[in-house]
């Protein structure tokens, strides 16, 4: 940035800190102790800059992750534009997760697309078998709960809950404006 920009109060955006994401192993075990057990999903969120070269870049990033046979890696278009890359684990492996979506969003950010990285998320499930996300923010390097509802409501008891427990293993969003739902995202369906 220089001297021009900061006059006219441009920022640059802020890198994201993607180790972060390594301490959600961690948060996975005091989550599941606490009644919210992990689910062995997650997925990463990106605007689609061009709608060639990130294919590209993504079918690279399928191809890493599908080396292990085990994980299952789909790509979808949401309602909004934003493209959802989501990865499975089987038997809840949260350390193989994070692991796929660390690969995922360095994929990304070195093919020069880091400024369209929107979130990440790793699901859970709620005490009464419903979906919950700690969603990963690149542009605040924090998390925060989602926890939704049918109709496009929020359970915000379960997600101050969730904060509640996350906080000791993670960077909690301390602003809840910037705690914004994300409808439809995978795995994501409130419908019970």
């Amino acid at each position: 940035m220089g001297w021009f920009d900061a006059i006219l109060g441009r920022t640059k955006p802020p890198q994201a800190d993607l180790d972060v994401l390594f301490g959600l192993p961690q948060a996975a075990i005091t989550l599941e102790a606490g009644g919210f057990p992990a689910t062995g999903q997650g997925a990463v969120c990106f605007r689609d800059v061009d709608g060639n070269h990130d294919d590209a870049v993504v079918a690279g990033v399928r191809e890493v992750i599908s080396t292990d046979v085990s994980a299952g890696v789909e790509l979808a278009t949401d309602a909004h534009g934003y493209r959802w890359l989501s990865v499975t684990r089987p038997g809840a492996d949260v350390s193989g997760l994070v692991t796929d979506l660390h690969a995922a969003n360095s994929s990304l950010v070195d093919a020069g697309y880091g400024p369209s990285l929107l979130c990440s998320t790793v699901l859970f499930s709620t005490p009464s078998g419903g979906p919950a996300a700690l969603v990963y923010l690149f542009k605040q390097g924090t998390f925060y709960p989602f926890v939704p509802l049918p109709g496009q409501r929020r359970d915000n008891a379960a997600e101050l809950q969730l904060r509640g427990l996350a906080q000791g293993d993670v960077p909690i969003e301390p602003a809840l404006e910037r705690w914004l739902a994300l409808w439809g995202a995978p795995g994501l369906d409130s419908a019970r």
